[in-house]
């Protein structure tokens, strides 16, 4: 595996390939890697010929500084678990070679940056993040991205952004990995206590609950937000929001029909986690 620091070394690896016009898949990563991020970079081994992973830790999506600075950290274990599911090449650039003292430019995508995540980390946040890939799209011109459905509203984003940016890429969003009792694998579960992991799981029993009244007939948002919500206390976790939307576009509903994400976001011992399902209404119309 090769390991690129600088847009103009990973140009360089990426030569060969585009004059060859291999497929290339790209895996977009902050690093602290997981199993969730091993399955994306396993498909995209299996679909193309040529894998990109990066790492990069980007600033410009981060709200709390601190939040920014506790998020771990280790690149060369991270640089042996790439190297392990046999990527191409890592690209691990600094922030001055992504954010160069001139950059001036910000990618937006409105309205869908604004409810769920956007009313607590605010608009910006998404923005922060619609710029980096953005940028990261354009240095490594992927055949195909490859994200995770773990974090659905930045999958929703990115997906609207290619569209309307009319980036030659396809976007596939792969399964959110879980643990053994149901907790979504995130960089971050390795900072929750003893007693806030055992907490955590709520978030998951939370969208349990809502799956299953859904599934035996209930169709009022609010009802299965109350319940949701209930079982959730129940190990003393409270959601700073808990939403059944559109899957489309992110839409509030009041009424459940066809196809929804339940999206659900908690403070776990000072430990911010989100999780989500997707959920096809029995009587809806699938795709």
């Amino acid at each position: 595996m090769k390991v690129a620091t600088s847009i103009a070394s990973l140009r360089v690896e990426l030569a060969d390939a585009r004059r060859s016009n291999r497929s290339i898949g790209f895996v977009p990563t902050m690093g602290a890697l997981h199993d969730g991020h091993l399955s994306l970079i396993q498909r995209a081994r299996a679909e193309t010929d040529v894998v990109i992973v990066s790492i990069f830790v980007n600033p410009m999506q981060f709200n709390e500084q601190s939040d920014l600075a506790n998020y771990p950290r280790d690149l060369a274990g991270d640089s042996e678990l790439v190297a392990a599911e046999r990527a191409d090449v890592l690209f691990a650039p600094d922030v001055a070679e992504i954010y160069p003292p001139t950059f001036k430019t910000v990618v937006a995508v409105h309205d869908l940056s604004e409810p769920l995540e956007g009313v607590i980390r605010g608009a910006s946040h998404f923005a922060g993040v619609t710029t980096v890939v953005a940028k990261l799209f354009n240095i490594v011109q992927p055949t195909v991205a490859y994200l995770g459905q773990k974090d659905a509203q930045q999958a929703v984003i990115v997906q609207r952004m290619v569209r309307d940016l009319a980036f030659p890429i396809r976007v596939t969003i792969c399964p959110t990995v879980r643990e053994a009792d149901g907790l979504a694998m995130s960089s971050r579960n390795v900072r929750l206590e003893p007693d806030a992991r055992r907490r955590a799981i709520a978030l998951k029993l939370g969208l349990d609950v809502a799956d299953e009244m859904i599934a035996a007939g209930e169709r009022d948002v609010r009802a299965v937000v109350r319940a949701a919500t209930r079982r959730m206390a129940e190990l003393d976790v409270e959601p700073e929001y808990f939403d059944v939307v559109s899957a489309d576009d992110l839409t509030p509903l009041r009424s459940i029909e066809n196809r929804v994400l339940i999206a659900v976001a908690a403070r776990v011992g000072g430990v911010r986690l989100i999780d989500n399902m997707l959920i096809q209404a029995p009587g809806g119309a699938s795709e």
